[in-house]
Formats: structure tokens, sequence, C-alpha cells
């Protein structure tokens, strides 16, 4: 997580990120989102696109069932902290 932080952001820390940053990082995100192939950078992209309210629908991010099913868990531990 720390890798893709210091990729879209510059920064390795969450709580450094300037509130001016995110929109480009978000967008550059959302590309390379819908570009990758491999599934789990695409899962990884995904849950930091959600902690930025910018992910897409499951649906539409995920072709496979497990992918979804993994996704919704971490929406609901997400929601139980």
């Amino acid at each position: 997580m720390q890798d893709i932080l210091q990729r879209y952001f510059g920064t390795r820390d969450l709580d450094n990120i300037s509130p001016a940053a995110i929109p480009a990082g978000v967008e550059r995100m959302q590309v390379d989102f819908g570009l990758e192939q491999d599934r789990s950078r695409r899962f990884a992209l995904w849950t930091l696109l959600l902690m930025f309210e910018a992910a897409p629908d499951l649906d539409v991010a995920f072709e496979e069932e497990e992918d979804r099913e993994a996704a919704r868990n971490f929406m609901d531990l997400l929601a139980a902290t």
C-alpha cells in the first residue's frame, strides 16, 4: 500500500497527502485501474480508490465473483472500524 501511495501521491504516509494532490492522484489511479490486468494489483488499486470514494461498482470493477466477494468483505471490515 505504501508503494501505491508513493506512486500516486508522492508520500508513503496517508496522513501526509496534500489535499491538492488528491484529485490528480485519484485520476491516475482510475486510469491505471482500467488498464491493469493483474487481479491482485487491480484489487489493491480498487481498495485505495474506495478509501477516496472513487472506486467503481463491484460488478464493473471485477469480472470474477471471488474478487467481488473479497471486495464486499473489505467493505464490511471498513464499516466495522
